[in-house]
């Protein structure tokens, strides 16, 4: 017998199925279902907004993408995949988006209750991250790869944010020559790009300031990181992620 928590639930997979249907188009590469009410400044928030701010080199390499907003996302027991429900996970147990792909049409499930706009902003930008960093082609993996043996090379301490850095970490721990193209080097090149790239998306579309911090990488080496993004995929325009190249109006 199922419970009423069991009801309140369903798989990332299977809402992805039964609402790809009632998507509603955004623009030409993406498209939202709501399970929940929003108002329409709500709505211009979550996703007009900040797929505005998007890098149209970025629009064009991705594939089609349904955004899903639910009240929350949990993750996983082992049993099954991830869940939206309606109740709020243990902290465990609670994940700020999940993704569930079909070979036209990637969605991302965010989980929009108890969660400031500049928070969502940020979980919005690091799902898409994610996926730009599994489709990167080979002229901005090398691009990226270089400026990642220049600063082992010179022995740059610090990551953009925690799951880079503790990519970093292993790779300097297990590997001697750090310079070399293993799967432990690739394992963090990419990550800091995920990493380094959701940073780049979020400035784009918000004022944010970067946390300092031991583990934060030296200010000039991270603007390296963003100036070679501007470059990879300049933003759109009348944005900026760096307040020197906002036009004067």
């Amino acid at each position: 017998m199922s419970t009423e928590a069991d009801q309140s639930k369903s798989t990332v997979k299977d809402l992805a199925a039964r609402s790809r249907g009632e998507m509603i188009p955004l623009n030409g590469k993406f498209s939202y279902f709501a399970t929940l009410p929003i108002a329409e400044e709500d709505l211009r928030q979550y996703l007009h907004d900040p797929i505005a701010a998007i890098s149209p080199g970025i629009i064009a390499a991705l594939p089609l993408m349904g955004i899903i907003l639910a009240p929350y996302v949990e993750k996983g027991n082992g049993k099954g995949g991830d869940c939206v429900t309606s109740e709020r996970p243990t902290e465990s147990r609670h994940i700020p988006s999940s993704r569930s792909q079909s070979e036209d049409l990637t969605v991302l499930v965010l989980g929009v209750k108890d969660i400031e706009v500049a928070d969502y902003h940020y979980q919005f930008y690091n799902a898409l991250a994610g996926v730009v960093a599994e489709r990167w082609p080979q002229d901005v993996q090398d691009s990226f790869f270089r400026t990642i043996r220049e600063e082992l090379s010179a022995e740059i301490h610090g990551e953009v944010d925690e799951k880079s850095w503790h990519f970093k970490q292993a790779l300097l721990r297990r590997q001697t020559n750090v310079r070399k193209e293993t799967k432990l080097f690739r394992d963090y090149a990419r990550q800091a790009f995920e990493d380094t790239l959701t940073l780049y998306l979020h400035g784009t579309c918000c004022d944010i300031d970067v946390e300092t911090g031991p583990r934060q990488m030296p200010g000039r080496y991270l603007r390296r990181r963003l100036e070679l993004l501007i470059t990879l995929y300049p933003p759109p325009e009348g944005f900026a992620v760096l307040p020197e190249h906002l036009k004067p109006r």
